[in-house]
């Protein structure tokens, strides 16, 4: 008899499966670590482009099919930071150099494109009742 609250050995190796499986890319990543990897190379301004657009568009379709703006915010981060992730694991496969520093990218344009689009998105659908600081201008 197994005692309430012990996890089983068939738990045991799938709680091990899975940390390993969520640790490979970090070790993959090491294995691929370049020196010569610029903050500020073409490649980190296509990584910060592409994250921002695939954060806003999320952000945008997400919107248009709920009124939770914060379910569009979880899509579009989730969108623009899963296509980076597995751009640096098809790059750590071998298919080309995987980077720390081009994630950092991902983050930033990701962030930047869901302030845009949630900035726009509050400019074009304001919630009743709610002051903006334009409408306070005009009563003034």
């Amino acid at each position: 008899m197994i005692p309430a609250g012990a996890a089983t050995v068939r738990e045991q190796v799938v709680r091990a499966t899975r940390s390993l499986t969520l640790a490979a890319p970090v070790f993959l990543f090491a294995l691929h670590a370049r020196a010569e990897d610029d903050w500020f190379g073409r490649d980190k301004a296509l990584h910060f482009g592409a994250s921002a657009a695939l954060a806003g568009t999320s952000y945008g379709v997400t919107t248009a099919f709920t009124e939770r703006r914060s379910t569009g915010l979880l899509v579009g981060a989730g969108v623009a930071l899963g296509a980076g992730l597995a751009k640096e694991g098809y790059d750590a496969l071998g298919y080309g150099t995987p980077s720390w520093r081009d994630l950092a990218w991902d983050v930033v344009g990701t962030l930047v494109g869901l302030g845009i689009a949630y900035g726009v998105d509050s400019l074009l659908r304001r919630e009743p009742g709610r002051a903006t600081a334009s409408a306070a201008l005009i009563r003034f």
